[in-house]
Parts: C-alpha cells; sequence; structure tokens
C-alpha cells in the first residue's frame, strides 16, 4: 500500500456545506504575555461533550494524486474515535482509534492495518497518542502545554509558543488574541531524514458544548509533501452514538516498517 494512502489515514483520523453557528471573532495579538497567560487562555475554551459527530467533506493531495472525499467522524472523548471514509456516497475506508489501538482498512486494494500507535509514531518522526488524535481534531495542542519549557513571544500578530526542551524535535504552536484559540502548530525534525507536521485552523465556530474549528489545513512533508484540507459540514454533540468496525474477510494485512 502506498505510504500516501497511510499518511491520510494517520492524519485524517489524528483530522463543503455550511454549518448555521458563525464563525467565531478572533484578534490579533497585542501587548506580549506570558507563557503561562497564553496556556491558560488556550485551555479555557470548552470542550464540554461526552460524544461529538463531525460530518466533513475533504481534499487529499500528493506529488502522485489528488482526490476528495467525504467522512464521517465519531467520538466518544477519551475513549474512542471511528472515522469512515466515503467516496460518491460509497464507504471506502474506516479507522478505528482507541488509547491502546490503531486499525483502518481500505477497499481499493482490500488491505488493513492493525497495530500500536508505536509503528505509526517511529514512522512518522513524531510521538503519536490518542489524546494527540483527538486533540488534532477539536482544535487543541498536540502536546500538553501545561508540561514542558516553552518560550513565548509575538510573531505576526499571533502569540507564539515554542518548546525549549532538549530534543530533536521542534514544537511550535501559534495562538490569535481574543480567546487564544490556536492557530498553527508546527512539529518538525531535522537530521539525515527530516520530517514536519503542520496543522493550521483557518476559523473557529462556538457551540453550546464547544469551540471547535470549522476547518483544518494539515500538511506533512517526508520526502513527499502531503496537503490535506478539511471542512466541518455539521457537528452534533452527546448523541447516542455506535461504532461498528469489522475489517472485512479476505482482506490481507500491512505491515508499517
Amino acid at each position: 500500500m502506498k505510504k500516501s494512502i497511510v499518511i491520510l489515514f494517520v492524519l485524517f483520523t489524528f483530522v463543503s456545506c455550511k454549518t448555521k453557528q458563525a464563525l467565531l471573532g478572533e484578534q490579533s495579538a497585542g501587548e506580549a504575555k506570558s507563557t503561562k497567560e497564553i496556556v491558560d487562555g488556550h485551555y479555557k475554551n470548552t470542550k464540554d461533550f461526552k460524544t461529538l459527530h463531525i460530518q466533513a467533506s475533504a481534499s487529499y493531495k500528493d506529488r502522485k494524486q489528488a482526490q476528495k472525499i467525504s467522512a464521517d467522524i465519531k467520538i466518544k472523548k477519551d475513549e474512542i474515535i471511528l472515522v469512515s471514509v466515503r467516496f460518491l456516497g460509497i464507504t471506502m475506508a474506516k479507522a478505528i482509534i482507541t488509547p491502546t489501538r490503531v486499525s483502518y482498512y481500505e477497499k481499493i486494494n482490500g488491505t488493513y492495518f492493525d497495530g500500536s500507535y508505536a509503528v505509526l509514531s517511529r514512522w512518522l518522526g513524531t510521538e503519536l497518542d490518542y489524546a494527540k488524535v483527538q486533540n488534532m481534531l477539536t482544535g487543541e495542542s498536540l502536546y500538553d502545554l501545561t508540561k514542558g519549557m516553552y518560550q513565548a513571544s509575538l510573531d505576526k500578530e499571533r502569540y507564539k509558543l515554542q518548546s525549549m526542551d532538549r530534543s530533536a524535535i521542534t514544537k511550535q504552536f501559534f495562538f490569535e488574541g481574543s480567546n487564544y484559540l490556536l492557530k498553527e502548530q508546527i512539529i518538525s525534525q531535522g537530521g539525515t531524514e527530516p520530517r514536519s507536521l503542520a496543522i493550521q485552523y483557518p476559523a473557529y465556530k462556538e457551540y453550546p458544548k464547544a469551540v471547535l474549528p470549522a476547518a483544518i489545513k494539515i500538511e506533512a512533508e517526508q520526502k513527499d509533501t502531503v496537503t490535506i484540507n478539511i471542512d466541518y459540514n455539521s457537528v452534533t454533540f452527546d448523541e447516542n452514538l455506535t461504532f461498528p468496525y469489522d475489517v472485512p474477510e479476505g482482506f490481507n494485512q500491512i505491515f508499517i516498517d
């Protein structure tokens, strides 16, 4: 199976029509703030839900292909995420994520993957876990900003936090000035095999249960560049969701080196 397809699943599950809610107002960053003020402000944004159901449309592009798909994303907070990817209304793939398991199958090649985060983390060059995937979809920083050391600064009218720990991985987070909504996060690694993951949040919408992204733009670079644009079509909260997932018979298991 092509690595570009694997990246699509990793990022999209880590990932249009317009909803009725208006876009949340944002402001440019003004005077300098401390790291603590920025972190505290970011985590004040509401995320008070038990389940989340997102219907989204997405476009995918790498140097060899470009395609548009739709996705049905179900989240049971802190427990399970199920993504169904559809093309022309037909379910072409599914992915399920729990705190201990990552699994997906796709019908084009009749293959599936089932394993732990360790393999995907090693391959992408950044440590993955359930919380990071959920945070990506809900507009929070991939990393817990209350842990580690970060330097605060102003950057192009945004608040910026940059990691200061001694690590091969550089972490940068950018926030707007009104509610400290996350606008972009960049995780990069140099060395002989440089790679980077940049996630942008062009706009947010405020719901009674949560402030969520209206769209997500993802760019992953590792030899090839993969771009994914996701638009949230509709969002509902605290429904009684089911999470059906079974790999079809006859599919071949793949292994990621």
